[in-house]
């Protein structure tokens, strides 16, 4: 019988995994739908058609290998789908990380307003240059898992250890193992790095185009304003919520690994559901479409359940021979 930690985890587990599935899912269907009907998808809902597909997949292994800890966590070390499952989690994160980061590339190059032939130059190429970037991670994805594959060795070589060599064996690898981490959080500075020049540019575009309004005496309700703020609360929440996730990884990688029998240090590993299930809501409300069709839908199921009560009354209060 599962303890009441056990019980607590899973049921915020599986809360926090219901609310990301069902946000990845409604983007990948209503983009889908759309681009069956129309025969052709823009560039953007592309992006955020492989992200929803990703963040599923993410979802979907990260809940498993989450079951397996909060079941038996000192089984799961060991465990002969240990090593597969931490390298399923590693790609589509990977995936979904950098399928972002190029959303906010997007926004820059799509929003931004500059007229450097630089940025000219790549804003005529957006699509070749997102394509590129996406390319650029498939070889940083193959580093990383080479880098995860000595990490995995290193980690489940700890834990096949008996107990009174464990101590030892930990101390003399702090070192190694600090190393291994770093190399393998390389793979999350780059795509932080483009967001926060993405976020930089797109603000020092904002107050160039105010600058210019008012020069102009032109009002400050202006389209392109609108733009400009809705691109950097979406390139902004990705930071903040993109951030969390990653300290909650380092994190949670320390904690399995200096006290990987606690049942309480696996409740860090919660917050790394916060980017993949939150950010899914921000882009329904932050796109006009998936937010109306959002509207629609909810709209639809209210109905319906007010006429199922409506019948279900019905029912209740009609004689017994016309029931």
């Amino acid at each position: 019988m599962l303890a009441g930690l056990d019980t607590i985890f899973l049921t915020l587990l599986t809360s926090e995994f219901i609310i990301g599935m069902l946000g990845n899912v409604f983007i990948g269907l209503v983009n889908c739908s759309e681009w069956v009907r129309n025969r052709e998808i823009s560039l953007a809902d592309f992006i955020l058609t492989c992200l929803a597909i990703s963040r599923i997949s993410q979802l979907l292994v990260s809940s498993f290998e989450s079951f397996m800890m909060g079941l038996s966590p000192p089984f799961y070390p060991t465990h002969k789908l240990a090593k597969p499952v931490t390298l399923l989690w590693r790609i589509t994160n990977h995936l979904s990380t950098w399928f972002t980061t190029s959303l906010s590339i997007f926004y820059l190059f799509k929003i931004a307003q500059f007229s450097h032939s630089l940025f000219l130059w790549l804003r005529w190429r957006m699509n070749r240059v997102v394509l590129a970037i996406l390319v650029f991670s498939l070889f940083i994805l193959l580093f990383d898992l080479l880098l995860l594959e000595t990490f995995n060795n290193f980690f489940w070589n700890i834990h096949a250890m008996d107990e009174s060599n464990l101590t030892l064996h930990i101390n003399e690898s702090k070192t190694s193992y600090i190393k291994t981490l770093v190399l393998l959080s390389i793979s999350y500075i780059i795509p932080i790095v483009l967001s926060l020049i993405s976020l930089l540019l797109l603000f020092l575009s904002l107050v160039k185009h105010i600058r210019n309004l008012k020069l102009n005496s032109m009002g400050s309700r202006d389209f392109s304003i609108q733009a400009h703020k809705k691109a950097i609360k979406m390139v902004v929440s990705f930071l903040f919520l993109f951030t969390v996730h990653f300290l909650s990884i380092q994190l949670s990688n320390w904690i399995l690994f200096l006290f990987w029998n606690n049942k309480s240090a696996k409740f860090i590993m919660l917050a790394v559901y916060i980017f993949p299930s939150g950010h899914s809501l921000i882009l329904i409300l932050g796109n006009s479409r998936l937010r109306q069709t959002a509207l629609n839908v909810l709209w639809h199921l209210k109905s319906f359940l007010k006429r199922e009560k409506a019948i279900s009354s019905l029912q209740i209060n009609l004689p017994e021979p016309f029931q």
